[in-house]
């Protein structure tokens, strides 16, 4: 099996428990859309570009996410409503060492 167990709190804070496969080459911003966790143009503006932060989230749980990278970082330089454990979702690609990952969806700006 190739699905990881993930919590995400929706923007109205209710927490959602998620399916998420790690076969499909899915990020976290695609995960919160497919399960429409989001309202429709508020995630993902940019289409996973890491240039609008509109899937930002805040990181509750982390099992072990990979490094913020230049891009991510310069972005979230630049976003509101930026917290310490802010990571846009765009960037966090599905993966086995995600099991367990929580998460908060930011507010949109």
């Amino acid at each position: 099996m190739s699905d990881i167990n993930i919590k995400i709190t929706d923007r109205e804070g209710v927490t959602h428990d998620v399916i998420a496969p790690t076969d499909m080459s899915m990020n976290l911003m695609e995960i919160i859309r497919s399960y429409e966790l989001a309202e429709e143009g508020t995630i993902g503006v940019c289409g996973g570009m890491a240039m609008c932060a509109s899937c930002q989230v805040y990181v509750i749980n982390d099992p072990g996410l990979e490094p913020m990278g230049d891009e991510e970082d310069a972005m979230l330089a630049e976003a509101f409503h930026v917290k310490e454990n802010s990571r846009l979702g765009c960037q966090l690609h599905m993966a086995m060492n995600m099991e367990g990952l929580e998460v908060e969806i930011a507010p949109y700006p």
